[in-house]
């Protein structure tokens, strides 16, 4: 018996998301303690007005990735599920997810900072947040490919890729 896959979801802008990201940062910078990190909002939560798959990305920025990995113990006991089997794809990064609502839906990107990973996410990140009108197409785009391809992850990230690396290649 095959399930059906469940349709993305994108939600108008929530004032609720950068709130929620502050909750979880602070979290966050208490379970790193002594070995200081940068976290940042990324993703489309973080840009005022845009609308977005109600899941908060946040960047972990840490000095290198023995950091994080020696906070993974750390990470579950709060929540977090570790998926390692990512790292095949994107090796610079640690990736994880919490679902607990409370207070939401995270999915956490652990890399070095100041690494291209990081620098590209904030780069587009502030982009958007700085370019309504590129706000705008960017949140368009998304709604056209969910409309094609409602249940296909793997589609709508890859679709909305050439924009990104249009928008990263304009900013360099």
């Amino acid at each position: 018996m095959s399930s059906t896959p469940e349709p993305l979801e994108v939600s108008s802008h929530s004032p609720m998301w950068p709130a929620v990201f502050d909750i979880e940062r602070d979290r966050l910078t208490r379970i790193f303690g002594a070995d200081r990190v940068l976290v940042e909002h990324i993703g489309s939560t973080a840009v005022d007005g845009l609308a977005a798959k109600p899941i908060i990305d946040v960047m972990v920025g840490a000095p290198d990735l023995a950091i994080v990995e020696r906070h993974l113990p750390d990470l579950v006991a709060e929540g977090y599920r570790y998926v390692p089997e990512l790292e095949r794809s994107v090796p610079q990064r640690r990736f994880l997810v919490k679902a607990d609502g409370q207070p939401g839906y995270f999915h956490l990107h652990a890399v070095v900072v100041d690494s291209p990973y990081w620098r590209d996410h904030l780069s587009f990140r502030d982009a958007l947040r700085t370019d309504p009108v590129l706000a705008d197409e960017y949140g368009k785009l998304k709604r056209r490919i969910l409309t094609r391809y409602p249940t296909d992850r793997a589609v709508y990230a890859d679709a909305k890729s050439t924009f990104i690396r249009t928008v990263l290649e304009k900013r360099r």
